[in-house]
């Protein structure tokens, strides 16, 4: 009979995500003996593919009010968890650790190795430096508990105890980094309630092969116009990201949600003005002087020269729809170019679903931030169970919030663990 493997520690952190690596580490560092079980066979999946595989540390919004505004109806029950750790802290950690950051626009923070492969490293090292046991290719698989209080898990036929747990597991956004989750059956089983989730800053899927074939090219300063059934609804301005399915970006991604609320009233479409500065009279002049400039050049060959850089591709497969593109410049009739100018105004776009967890940057639900005490991460239902990072019910935008919130939570969580 195969014989069960008992080893007791101060914390057991389950997840080696953002907020499992950095309470794990912290807990270390604290003199506790901790154990991190991770699943997949190496730690921080997520945290490899994060901003683009550059990592987008945090949001460095130097006004605390200001940044906890992004975090929705959750911004009151934050306040105590940034005073402990916030955004500062963050950056006084990794450059501690040795990884200096840098501040691009709209306050993002990343490595200035533009690297998440080496946030993932940092982050192993400091738990190397405070003895943390990591265990990967363990999955849990049961969750032992006595007199409303975790005692043991198993790891198949392997068992661990500990006086303290930590559950940072994450949610169900990129299922294939392991996010699939496990968590919220747990903490279903323990008793917390669980909020159902979606995926909120998803990117969207459209019809139009023209956006498709501009896959990677980014639209600057452009101006989109959602529809439904012909009816105008929001616009918003921004950087567009056109991708192999239709449209991303942090502009999308962040204003999913109004899309969302829409979907169900009719069919969605949208229109993506190029050049919001200019009205139709000044884009046709602009147009007009580069005709004469080419007169006699095939239409087709001179596209280039009134379109943004990088969009000739879609932007021709779009116009030869609407007129003849092999026609000499000299020969396009007055109908033509008013036609050009139009669509170049209002780039005709059909939602057809936003994308699903699979795609999703952030997806929302889990444990209502009323049966945690915000100011440990401690369960108010099993004392001697902390809850971290993407396994709290908050909504956030993408530009950092999502893993400041797992610093945060992780790393103040890993302070209270161990005491009574």
């Amino acid at each position: 009979m195969k014989t069960t493997e008992t080893t007791h520690y101060d914390l057991i952190v389950i997840g080696g995500g953002a907020s499992g690596l950095i309470a794990a580490g912290r807990a270390g560092e604290r003199g506790l003996r901790v154990l991190l079980l991770e699943k997949n066979n190496r730690l921080g999946e997520k945290l490899r593919i994060s901003g683009g595989g550059r990592c987008n540390i945090t949001n460095a919004q130097e006004n605390e009010r200001e940044l906890l505004k992004h975090y929705g109806e959750a911004e009151q029950s934050l306040y105590s968890l940034f005073a402990q750790f916030g955004v500062k802290d963050t950056f006084s950690f990794f450059e501690s650790q040795g990884l200096p950051l840098v501040i691009e626009a709209h306050h993002r923070a990343f490595p200035q190795s533009q690297s998440a492969e080496d946030v993932v490293k940092t982050l192993e090292i400091y738990m190397r430096m405070g003895n943390v046991t990591i265990k990967t290719n363990s999955p849990v698989t049961h969750i032992l508990t006595q007199d409303n209080l975790i005692i043991a898990v198993h790891c198949g036929d392997k068992k661990y105890t500990a006086t303290d747990f930590l559950l940072a597991t994450g949610g169900v956004s990129h299922p294939k980094t392991g996010s699939t989750g496990d968590g919220f059956a747990w903490l279903q089983s323990l008793g917390h309630t669980i909020q159902k989730p979606t995926p909120t800053v998803v990117p969207l899927a459209v019809k139009e092969q023209w956006v498709k074939e501009l896959a990677g090219v980014s639209l600057s300063s452009v101006k989109i116009t959602f529809y439904v059934d012909e009816k105008k609804q929001f616009h918003l301005t921004g950087n567009i990201l056109c991708t192999h399915f239709g449209l991303s970006g942090p502009l999308i991604l962040n204003h999913a949600y109004k899309v969302a609320n829409i979907f169900p009233t009719g069919t969605v479409t949208a229109t993506i003005d190029l050049y919001p500065q200019n009205d139709l009279g000044s884009l046709e002049r602009t147009i007009i002087s580069v005709f004469d400039a080419h007169k006699n050049k095939v239409l087709k060959n001179i596209i280039k020269e009134f379109v943004p850089e990088g969009t000739y591709k879609g932007i021709a497969l779009l116009l030869a729809q609407h007129v003849d593109i092999e026609t000499k410049v000299h020969s396009v009739s007055k109908e033509d170019r008013k036609k050009i100018v139009q669509l170049l105004k209002a780039l005709p776009v059909t939602i057809t679903k936003l994308m699903g967890f699979d795609k999703a940057v952030v997806a929302d639900g889990g444990v209502p931030l009323t049966e945690i005490d915000m100011r440990t991460m401690r369960s108010k239902k099993i004392p001697n169970l902390f809850i971290t990072g993407d396994l709290l019910h908050i909504n956030r935008p993408s530009g950092g919030y999502s893993l400041q919130l797992c610093w945060t939570t992780g790393y103040v969580a890993a302070n209270h663990a161990g005491k009574k």
